[in-house]
């Protein structure tokens, strides 16, 4: 069993646990990581976007973020996210490449696989330069199906327009991209 602390609105543990089970079915605030994965190619900047597992308990089959995940209890959002693109994408990383994007406070209520799922998260949003190919990396196929590169702006066009089945919101590539720009690299 996957347990969480529950969190207040600035994602400081309270000093309570929940399973993860328990914080989806009740709405119970919790943490996450989000890390974004960007390179140049061919003068221009893509964003790599992974398509969930048909067998997720929520937006099955759905484009996200480059890689994302809970945050264990006991534990904090800069190891989460690392460990997470090491599960999911084969990826290892130092905590000095992440970039740091802001924080994202949101509530979502919907029904998946026939039962009601609330996510009620804070999560940490990265950034990571990293040109590696598509078929490069080493996917958990309980996670990720498949991982694509898009050209930034398309990507953010997609989800705006919904051309492409997805759970990305799109302020948190607002984010990205603010970071970035900052960071003057895109």
């Amino acid at each position: 069993m996957e347990w969480l602390d529950v969190v207040d609105a600035q994602g400081r543990p309270t000093g309570e646990r929940v399973s993860r089970e328990q914080a989806h079915r009740e709405g119970v605030r919790h943490r996450t990581a989000h890390v974004w994965i960007l390179r140049k190619k061919d003068g221009e900047t893509q964003i790599l976007l992974q398509k969930r597992s048909d067998d997720k308990d929520s937006h099955p089959g759905c484009y996200d973020i480059s890689s994302a995940g809970h945050i264990p209890a006991g534990q904090e959002f800069l190891p989460s996210a690392l460990r997470e693109l090491k599960e999911e994408l084969g990826v290892e990383a130092a905590p000095e490449q992440l970039i740091y994007c802001g924080q994202r406070r949101f509530h979502f209520e919907s029904e998946f696989h026939g039962r009601p799922f609330i996510d009620n998260q804070v999560s940490n949003v990265y950034a990571l330069w990293l040109d590696r190919e598509a078929q490069d990396f080493t996917l958990q196929a309980e996670e990720v199906s498949e991982v694509r590169w898009f050209a930034f702006e398309d990507a953010v066009r997609a989800v705006a327009e919904n051309r492409i089945p997805h759970c990305i919101y799109p302020g948190e590539l607002e984010l990205v991209r603010a970071a970035v720009l900052l960071s003057s690299r895109l």
